[in-house]
């Protein structure tokens, strides 16, 4: 009997090591597991609902200045280039399904009647015509093909510069995206088929958006330079881009903030909340960080050091659309504590806003 109950603990014991040595066993194979495979979308190749990943890629989620997709939701923040009631090709920051063809998915949120109708903020609408639907996406190197169906072209001849600018806008928020080329039924588009604007070979931000000359008379002597400014609809406040024409001025920080302190075009609905007695003292550029020290008629209050949100965000919006420029930091007559209208302090620099016109969050 004795002998009988040590085998029975012998064998027990055997159980138990060889349970333990399983446990070890998993553990090493979890961490062994060959990472999920990457398929990468080759110059060239269509981008469809099943593989549509270089566009998401390029649009990788992060620094960049998109938000990765919301775990629990599975939504993603975008940004949709719609027009407002004055006629303004505007953006607005809306959360959309996170999916691979995300290009493709945000146009389709362009189309009037489509899936953006029940998000629409008041007094804005959709720029596609109604119908209109995207066959294809093509990325080559920095460029976005993208091959509409024949309902494109049925739009008033009024709106053609602004669904060129919506579509060119859109697609370019995704990061290695540059330029746009536009076909229809698989056929180039050199201009817009309703009343001729020029595309050329593609489009891109460099072509501006809300086109204002103002007075210009050198047209060889300007420059385009586009700013930010405010509309207002209802209790809504936005930014609206406005791209103008400029004579005697570089298309730099000091150009950028002449077309701020000129103001918006009369009568366009638009407004700005910088002071005309507001004087640049000095700037510096270096890797990136912007260094603006301003005198103190750029604040609400000079005792209070405090800079409002809104024309903070003028300001980043406005000189973070030039290539180099990442980062903005504000001093007034050179002192870094300032803060903005809430109380949080400027003394760190400020990056380009990531919801733009934030919409339903």
């Amino acid at each position: 009997m004795r002998l009988r109950g040590i085998g029975f603990i012998i064998m027990l014991l055997s159980i138990l090591l060889t349970i333990s040595g399983c446990g070890f066993g998993f553990e090493k194979t979890l961490n062994e597991i060959d990472p999920p495979k990457v398929d990468y979308v080759e110059e060239g190749k269509q981008l469809d609902d099943e593989d549509a990943g270089a566009v998401e890629e390029s649009g990788a989620e992060g620094a960049e200045g998109e938000q990765a997709a919301d775990a629990t939701t599975g939504m993603t923040a975008r940004e949709l280039y719609l027009l407002d009631a004055n006629g303004m090709v505007v953006p607005q920051t809306v959360q959309l399904p996170a999916v691979e063809g995300a290009a493709k998915q945000a146009l389709e949120y362009l189309v009037v009647d489509g899936p953006v109708t029940e998000m629409l903020p008041n007094g804005f609408k959709a720029v596609l015509p109604a119908g209109t639907v995207v066959q294809g996406i093509d990325q080559m190197e920095n460029t976005l093909v993208v091959d509409f169906s024949n309902e494109f072209k049925d739009y008033a001849a009024e709106n053609e510069k602004q669904i060129l600018e919506a579509v060119t806008w859109t697609l370019t928020q995704f990061e290695g995206v540059e330029k746009v080329k536009i076909q229809i039924n698989g056929y180039d588009q050199t201009e817009m088929p309703v009343n001729g604007t020029p595309i050329g070979e593609s489009f891109s931000r460099a072509n501006g958006i809300n086109h204002e000359m103002g007075n210009v008379v050198d047209v060889s002597n300007s420059e385009d330079i586009t700013v930010y400014f405010m509309a207002q609809s209802d209790d809504y406040a936005y930014y609206v881009p406005v791209t103008k024409r400029m004579e005697g001025v570089s298309n730099d920080v000091k150009g950028v903030l002449k077309g701020l302190m000129e103001g918006p075009p009369v009568h366009s609905g638009l407004f700005t909340n910088i002071s005309k007695d507001v004087k640049l003292l000095n700037a510096k550029e270096e890797d990136g960080l912007l260094t603006l020290d301003f005198n103190d008629a750029i604040l609400t209050g000079a005792e209070d050091k405090v800079l409002e949100k809104e024309l903070l965000n003028t300001l980043v919006l406005s000189l973070t659309e030039q290539t180099k420029v990442e980062e903005v930091a504000i001093t007034v007559d050179g002192n870094a504590e300032v803060v903005d209208d809430s109380g949080k302090s400027l003394s760190e620099p400020v990056s380009r806003p990531v919801d733009v016109n934030k919409v339903g969050f």
